[in-house]
């Protein structure tokens, strides 16, 4: 028995570790096609580059390792299944649940380590992975100077060249214009012919101009808003550096990341759900408070002449057929216009308050809070995929018996598709409130556990449910489906016989 289980172990464990790696590139292909253009162009080191590819590669893990589980139990037990090796095991007196009984401690472990990945590794990858991208997002392209284009990505400059000289460096019909003192076009240096070389630390970049002009509006001078004082500045020879270290690759504290819902492990956003409950719930209150005192009953006017108008109109004698309100019929027409006019304005301010209390704080932390939740389930959700997937792909793969990588590739991407369609289906019902978060995150588990509970159990009954020649007999036995087929066999005779 311990050979056997060792064979499995060696059968299994090359496919899970081969379709991992292919599964983790393509994903790892698709994110390099999706953010080329923030990658090509910005004179980006290669270790940058490498650490961005290996923490993008780690938070990918968890679309991966699902899928591989699937596809290598497949391709285990289905090449076990083509050469008859699951037969010959069986025949020894060996069921399946026995031969099985290794690998199931694996996909096992293999959950349980998804979990610890999940809770402890990928907050960080992910931490590491989305503060680098945002720099590398958020840097400028590398200085290159197009021909004929007024270049802006130096900020307090733009520079027009007409033509560059074949070694790069050599520069003909050169325009400069100097916006450092943030008063507009008032400095702008020309030049026929110069050159730019890049200091040894890259920091700055030296233009060297011949045969040109400065031209400057005199903006320090008084009445210069009248005179209008102008300068012309001639020379032979120019050195202007211009500093371009804005340009560098600059790194944003990881601290500034920390506190997004997606960094954080399961105790983390524990705490963050209970605190920002709390925190709806005394806010919710506090408006329920001010709110009653703010509807409360107030008086009709604050200063004492109008008071005394109040109770001088109250005694006043009025037509009870125009009293909208029967709890005003006391009041005359004035005053009662004025308290009608003043509990109008009260309900629309209250409205108001209220709406603008529900759409800017109330249901952005409930947003808030849902996003927590579903981060936290799909650390667990991980885990209990990877062992559901492998109760699919081994009983499957012994009741199809094709190995290789064929069919097994186009089942598991089946799966998966239709697991991955559901799982976002769920997520974006619970977002938008359509269904709880426990129901929407765990809604394609509950459809895809019992097809994994049904195969296992076909596959302990030798049950030939891919198998064409039994699916006939079962139609042609059954009563409708019986006479369908009978009726079809005859209408095919006499065509033939036509």
């Amino acid at each position: 028995m311990k050979k056997l289980h060792q064979y499995m172990l060696r059968s299994y464990l090359g496919p899970f570790i081969l379709t991992f790696f292919i599964t983790l590139f393509i994903l790892l292909m698709q994110f390099l096609w999706k953010y080329i253009d923030d990658l090509v162009g910005k004179g980006l080191e290669w270790e940058i580059i490498i650490k961005l590819l290996f923490y993008a590669s780690a938070t990918f893990i968890p679309l991966a390792l699902p899928l591989s589980v699937l596809l290598s139990s497949l391709m285990t037990f289905g090449n076990m299944g083509e050469n008859y090796e699951l037969v010959a095991i069986k025949s020894a007196g060996i069921s399946l649940q026995k031969a099985m009984r290794p690998l199931t401690i694996l996909a096992v472990l293999i959950s349980i380590s998804a979990f610890l990945f999940a809770n402890y590794v990928y907050p960080v990858a992910n931490l590491k992975f989305g503060s680098l991208l945002y720099d590398v997002r958020q840097k400028k392209l590398a200085f290159n100077l197009d021909e004929g284009v007024f270049d802006n990505n130096i900020n307090g400059y733009v520079i027009r060249v007409g033509r560059k000289g074949k070694d790069n460096k050599t520069i003909y019909n050169v325009m400069i214009y100097d916006h450092t003192q943030r008063m507009g076009n008032t400095q702008v240096t020309v030049a026929k012919k110069g050159r730019m070389v890049l200091t040894p630390d890259q920091k700055k970049i030296i233009f060297t101009l011949y045969n040109g002009y400065t031209y400057h509006d005199v903006t320090n001078g008084p009445g210069y808003m009248t005179n209008r004082p102008f300068e012309i500045l001639k020379f032979k020879k120019e050195i202007i550096p211009i500093d371009i270290s804005q340009l560098a690759f600059r790194r944003t504290k990881e601290d500034l990341f920390k506190s997004n819902y997606s960094m954080l492990n399961v105790k983390q956003l524990d705490h963050a759900i209970d605190s920002l409950s709390s925190q709806l719930v005394q806010r919710e209150k506090r408006y329920r408070e001010r709110a009653v005192k703010r509807l409360g009953i107030l008086p009709v006017a604050d200063t004492g002449s109008k008071r005394y108008e109040v109770k001088k109109d109250i005694n006043n004698k009025i037509n009870k057929t125009d009293v909208p309100f029967p709890f005003l019929k006391n009041y005359s027409s004035a005053v009662k216009n004025q308290i009608i006019e003043m509990a109008m304005n009260n309900t629309r301010v209250a409205k108001d308050n209220f709406y603008f209390h529900k759409e800017k704080y109330v249901e952005p932390r409930k947003k808030l809070i849902i996003e927590h939740e579903i981060i936290w389930n799909q650390k667990f959700k991980l885990s209990l995929a990877c062992l559901i997937f492998f109760f699919i792909g081994a009983p499957l793969g012994a009741i199809i018996r094709k190995g290789g990588l064929g069919l097994p590739v186009v089942i598991s991407v089946v799966f998966f598709v239709i697991y991955h369609v559901i799982s976002v289906i769920g997520e974006k019902a619970v977002r938008t409130g359509e269904m709880s978060v426990f129901m929407g995150m765990w809604l394609s588990t509950i459809v895809i556990l019992p097809l994994g509970l049904f195969l296992t159990w076909k596959a302990s009954t030798d049950a030939p449910l891919l198998d064409a020649e039994s699916w006939r007999k079962y139609f042609e036995n059954h009563k409708i489906f019986g006479k369908i087929f009978r009726f079809l066999g005859i209408a095919n005779m006499f065509i033939k016989k036509k």
